[in-house]
């Protein structure tokens, strides 16, 4: 018996199955060829990868984010959010008004509400986020609600574990959510130690066996808190010391980001996205109440910042996020304004970009000068001569490194949160943006954005024309890779 011959014939069967099982299950063309290729020519280990990273859980939904057990109760809460969000509506903000089809999509897409009353603070790097955190926590008074991508134990980590422990010692319910990868690092010693404090603490998506897990593809990129269903902290600042400029240790890279506090009810959408990925973590079945989403704020807002929230992941029907964006580019008229570590567009918002900069508006970029990843940063750079030739401006931060994830359109609409312009933040993590309708935060990004461009270098786009070809070509390369980074 030739077995050689039979293990030949079995491998071709298994690798069409796998290639029909690719087309069927990949939503993206871009992404189904390039799955396809990897499974043709990279033999075995091509179909592994493709089984390790690449099923598309938004076919069967990872889990579901229903609260309610009570389809009755469930129907209700969906109506009050829109009427609740109907009665922003009306209020005629000039924001809003300019931009109502987007929130209006946020809200049809995922029922996430339009919410107005809220106080808004912009936060700018760790040195600013921390401080405000550690203040809301030590005065937080029924539950603190934790949830990061990256929590170190390091000294910035172990001062917010000191007052978490503080706190559940005076009788407040904490619970906290650590991404399994991301913080791999704590699970030994500070995660323990939380837990024998009392503290309720659970990974996400448990990651058994590191080097083929399929579950390693779909992380937990959100950072969220949300203290007495009041206050809320969410942007891209994870719990690191990399993330405080404080000049004590000379060779940290300068690490710049920003981050939102939100008080009112914004922080409502936010807690629960907080309260399912709760239940999926702690296979818990908590169901919303007065305490976790109280009316006051509702009522006694000190501000009116308009707040919506979009979030997605393999939980969602669609990508909210990557829609959101799109239809915020979709409603400038006048200026665009990006920050993103990690730009990797797609074709679906490099034909957005390249559109508003042909049709007059302004379009400028904000990227890393170098990145913490070489081939990301490659397949980055592969998309600046199709932008620059459309006009685009393109800005490398010099200062240090640029970790924001923020878009202004117009001083008129401010996106602030954790998804990176990629595949991976708007197709395969979990991720959240804060969307806030309002001229003064607007503004306030906007000043941030362009303080940011005195510590940048705009490419030039003839010299960028002419690198070597060599740097083109590999850049090109790893463009063909972009939809698995």
């Amino acid at each position: 018996m030739n077995w050689l011959l039979i293990g030949e014939i079995a491998y071709v069967i298994i690798l069409v199955l796998v290639c029909l099982r690719i087309i069927y299950d990949t939503r993206s063309t871009t992404k189904t060829l390039a799955y396809l290729l990897f499974a043709v020519f990279v033999p075995i280990f091509g179909m592994i990868f493709y089984f390790s990273f690449g099923i598309n859980y938004r076919h069967r939904k990872m889990y579901s984010k229903k609260l309610y057990e009570n389809d009755d109760l469930a129907a209700r809460f969906q109506q009050r959010i829109l009427n609740y969000s109907e009665q922003t509506f009306q209020q005629n903000h000039a924001a809003i008004i300019s931009n109502k089809e987007l929130a209006f999509m946020v809200l049809k897409d995922s029922m996430s509400p339009l919410t107005a009353k809220n106080s808004v603070k912009l936060l700018i790097n760790g040195e600013q986020k921390f401080p405000e955190l550690l203040h809301v926590i030590k005065n937080a008074r029924h539950h603190i609600h934790i949830e990061y991508y990256i929590y170190e134990d390091d000294e910035i980590g172990r001062a917010i574990e000191a007052l978490l422990i503080e706190k559940a010692k005076e009788g407040v319910t904490i619970r906290f959510i650590y991404d399994d990868f991301g913080s791999r690092d704590i699970r030994k010693k500070l995660v323990p130690r939380l837990k024998a404090a009392g503290i309720n603490a659970f990974p996400f998506l448990k990651v058994h066996f590191m080097l083929f897990a399929n579950r390693l593809n779909y992380r937990n990129h959100r950072k969220i808190i949300v203290i007495d269903g009041i206050t809320a902290f969410v942007g891209g600042i994870n719990v690191s010391d990399r993330y405080i400029n404080d000049g004590r240790n000379p060779k940290q890279v300068y690490w710049r980001d920003t981050h939102l506090r939100i008080d009112g009810p914004g922080t409502q959408y936010l807690q629960y996205l907080f309260l399912c990925d709760w239940n999926f973590c702690a296979s818990e079945v908590l169901q919303p109440d007065s305490n976790f989403f109280p009316t006051a704020p509702l009522q006694n807002g000190t501000d009116n910042k308009i707040v919506q929230i979009a979030a997605s992941g393999p939980d969602s029907e669609s990508p909210t996020i990557l829609f959101s964006i799109l239809q915020a580019i979709n409603l400038a008229t006048e200026e665009i304004l990006i920050t993103s570590p990690y730009f990797i567009p797609g074709e679906s918002l490099l034909d957005a970009l390249t559109i508003a900069s042909l049709s007059g508006i302004t379009v400028k970029l904000l990227v890393p000068g170098k990145s913490d990843s070489v081939l990301v940063n490659a397949a980055a750079r592969s998309y600046y001569n199709d932008l620059l030739n459309a006009g685009v401006e393109i800005y490398q931060y010099q200062k240090g490194f640029v970790h924001a994830k923020t878009m202004v359109t117009d001083k008129k609409i401010a996106i602030v949160g954790t998804a990176n312009m990629d595949f991976r933040s708007f197709d395969l993590n979990f991720e959240v943006n804060a969307i806030v309708y309002d001229i003064e935060i607007a503004s306030e990004l906007t000043a941030a954005f362009y303080e940011d461009l005195k510590d940048a270098r705009k490419i030039d786009p003839e010299q960028w024309a002419d690198r070597p070809f060599y740097k083109q070509l590999i850049e090109k390369a790893a463009r063909l890779l972009s939809p698995l980074l």
